[in-house]
């Protein structure tokens, strides 16, 4: 068993990897290997990838995400080798918190190692939205004149420096603006649509303009006013998966996020 670097030219052989019921994680693995802000490593055995998994750095923050173990080599101890590894590879970057979204497989690998759990969030999908959600007029196209008030508005919430994530994908976005104030901003190609927003009725109008092109939503349990949203306007299941911490705790705002980025960013 060997754990080495995860190289770009190693997406052809990990596409048996793909859990089921996940989107296509090759893109997002492809967007780990080429950024100078992701460790991502592999799990070998004879030269087979058997298990993947991925750091990202925000500064004294990091996400673990993609820790991934073929369906074959479950129950051998890969995935606590991965965190493990990733754990021990942040500690050169001085981070102090470290996130990780924890799936019911992977949750007890994650307790082991410290982690501990901050919240849920609530997963929606299938949303067929029937046409009837007007969006509000102060709902406009992102503007470089409201960049500096969404960095603010993003690290109030987050806890996070993490604006240059969010950077290549403002061009694409839409602010929430009253008398000239930024309440919310939506980011449609980050992740599965990040929403986040001070005001519930900012938060709630971003929601209908985001479900006029997606079927999916999550966001932290602590959001009523979002579970409110989605309890008057459609009539579905969800599931939960948890948010977990190893380090100092934050303080970020799981109220103010109407939607999440993904499960490997929260």
């Amino acid at each position: 068993m060997n754990i080495l670097t995860l190289e770009n030219s190693d997406l052809t052989f990990i596409a048996e990897l793909q859990p089921l019921g996940w989107q296509d994680i090759i893109p997002t693995i492809d967007f780990y290997t080429k950024s100078n802000f992701c460790l991502p490593l592999k799990v070998t055995i004879d030269k087979k990838i058997v298990g993947i998994g991925t750091a990202i750095v925000h500064h004294d923050i990091a996400w673990l995400a993609h820790i991934i173990v073929h369906p074959d080599n479950r129950n051998q101890g890969i995935g606590n080798l991965i965190t493990k590894t990733l754990l021990e590879n942040l500690e050169s970057k001085r981070c102090d918190t470290i996130y990780l979204i924890g799936t019911a497989m992977g949750e007890p690998v994650y307790k082991k190692l410290g982690f501990e759990t901050e919240t849920e969030y609530v997963l929606f999908k299938d949303i067929k939205s029937s046409g009837t959600l007007k969006t509000s007029e102060n709902i406009v196209p992102f503007s470089d004149s409201f960049k500096n008030q969404i960095s603010v508005l993003d690290y109030k919430v987050s806890n996070e420096n993490r604006m240059f994530q969010l950077m290549p994908h403002l061009d694409h976005g839409f602010i929430y603006v009253q008398d000239n104030n930024v309440e919310g901003y939506y980011l449609p190609s980050l992740g599965e649509g990040l929403i986040v927003s001070t005001t519930t009725s900012a938060g709630q109008e971003l929601m209908k303009l985001r479900f006029m092109t997606k079927e999916n939503a999550s966001f932290p349990m602590d959001n009523l006013a979002a579970i409110e949203f989605m309890s008057q306007n459609f009539s579905i299941e969800y599931k939960t998966t948890k948010r977990m911490r190893l380090g100092k705790k934050r303080n970020w705002q799981p109220t103010n996020i109407y939607n999440r980025i993904g499960g490997n960013l929260g």
